[in-house]
C-alpha cells in the first residue's frame, strides 16, 4: 500500500481486512488483495471507490481461504 497517491482510505481497508482475516492470511496477502482490487477497479471502471475495493478484496480473501481449506 502507499504506492498510489491518496491511498489513505485503502490503508484503512487493508487494516480492517487484516484484522478480519488474521487467523487465515498473512498481512502481505491482504495488502496484495487490496492493491489488486484497487488496480482492477481503476482499470475496468476508471475509478476505485473504497467500498467497491473492500468488497472485491474481501471476496478474494474468502475464496483464497476456501482454497486453502480444501488443500488441508
Amino acid at each position: 500500500m502507499g504506492r498510489i497517491p491518496g491511498a489513505g482510505p485503502y490503508e484503512r481497508i487493508a487494516a480492517a481486512l487484516q484484522d478480519e482475516f488474521a487467523a487465515v492470511h498473512p498481512a502481505a496477502t491482504v495488502l496484495r488483495c487490496v492493491d489488486a482490487a484497487r488496480y482492477g477497479a481503476l482499470e475496468v471502471l476508471g475509478h476505485a471507490h473504497p467500498v467497491l475495493v473492500e468488497r472485491i478484496a474481501r471476496r478474494h480473501l474468502q475464496v483464497l481461504a476456501m482454497g486453502a481449506a480444501g488443500r488441508r
